[in-house]
């Protein structure tokens, strides 16, 4: 049988753990939702939900839910596959409607 502090620590940790639970699962979401957008090619809304992700994801490094190391590894990697998409996007020229054809000329 455990001690009482050992039965406590796990109270605790059981606690803990499902706090910790709900911002892990909305960092994932967040993330998610972003790299959608951005492989859906909607920078607009891409660039909202990545600053809403990161911005998610330094609250969880603040409350050390995530290591801080952990936070910045995501936070490029998610702002490079944005950076990459705008300039991908700036690079291809919106595409020009079809010039009409002229009609023929009958003689």
């Amino acid at each position: 049988m455990a001690s009482k502090s050992a039965e406590k620590q796990t109270r605790v940790a059981s606690r803990r753990q499902q706090r910790n639970k709900s911002v892990r699962s909305e960092v994932k979401t967040n993330i998610t939702k972003a790299e959608k957008l951005i492989f859906a090619g909607e920078m607009k809304e891409a660039q909202e939900a990545v600053s809403t992700a990161v911005s998610t994801l330094d609250k969880a490094a603040e409350k050390q839910i995530l290591h801080a190391n952990n936070t910045a590894r995501r936070k490029a990697r998610l702002l490079k596959k944005l950076n990459l998409a705008v300039a991908q996007s700036k690079a291809e020229p919106e595409p020009e409607p079809a010039p009409e054809p002229e009609p023929e000329k009958a003689e």
